[in-house]
């Protein structure tokens, strides 16, 4: 790792705490894996708090953002449903939080990834819309909560051909694994780039941004050799991203850059 690796905010999930917890006071959460992921391919992670309105600061000194999954679901007045679906739960600061970093991101052109409801919420900041419940709005889908370890595979996904995703991993097909209960119904202004077998929407992609993908499962976990290559690509795609606009990555160094 040197000064030159690019650095990436990821998001975190929050607990509200309690006796029966890891703490009694709220507290944040964070898959290890996601960090190692970005790690091996020589990104340098950052763990992003909730605070919408400090959105720009984080990402001043940040080239790329991961917003990832949890067991929760994005509001559905974000897509323009106002009923809430009995099996979906909600966590409004931490939604807050990731909408306003993808908001800020995407202004900046900054990379974007998105990890389960991380591409969910990306879905519906590009005009899209999401089934609350995959099993009551598509009666012979897969098991997308598959009953094995989430460290192994739970079906294939077709890759379009043509989009970056299938540029990225370069084959038609992953095997991944699958961990989510609601899935994207309209991919609103987004390129659809995978799909289940059953025809759920697996993989998004903003064809007019310089990288912003979503995947519906969990590449951190490395289980088909396209998600190594997946963290390959956005790590370079952020280290071409602070080339580009030429940051530094710290709050310090980049004053003195801009001193002149």
């Amino acid at each position: 790792m040197t000064r030159d690796n690019p650095v990436i905010g990821v998001t975190m999930d929050q607990e509200p705490g309690g006796s029966d917890q890891y703490s009694a006071f709220p507290w944040y959460a964070l898959r290890a894996n996601y960090m190692s992921a970005i790690i091996g391919a020589d990104g340098v992670p950052v763990a992003i708090p909730h605070a919408p309105c400090m959105a720009g600061a984080f990402l001043d000194r940040l080239d790329g953002l991961v917003v990832t999954g949890g067991a929760f679901d994005i509001d559905p007045v974000l897509y323009g449903d106002k009923t809430l679906h009995p099996t979906t739960q909600l966590k409004p600061a931490r939604t807050r939080s990731e909408l306003a970093l993808i908001e800020a991101a995407r202004a900046r052109g900054m990379p974007i990834l998105g990890i389960c409801g991380g591409m969910q919420l990306l879905a519906a900041v590009l005009g899209g819309s999401l089934y609350q419940d995959i099993m009551e709005a598509i009666p012979n889908a897969l098991p997308h909560e598959q009953p094995n370890p989430r460290d192994e595979a739970g079906h294939i996904v077709m890759i379009e051909p043509g989009t970056r995703l299938s540029t990225i991993v370069g084959r038609s097909s992953m095997a991944v694994n699958s961990s989510h209960h609601q899935a994207v119904r309209d991919p609103g202004q987004a390129i659809i780039a995978a799909r289940a077998e059953d025809g759920v929407i697996e993989a998004i992609e903003d064809g007019e941004a310089t990288f912003c993908l979503g995947v519906q499962w969990h590449p951190e976990f490395l289980i088909d050799a396209g998600d190594k290559a997946i963290f390959a690509a956005f790590v370079s795609a952020c280290r071409d991203w602070r080339a580009r606009v030429g940051v530094v990555g710290n709050g310090a160094a980049n004053a003195v850059k801009h001193e002149g």
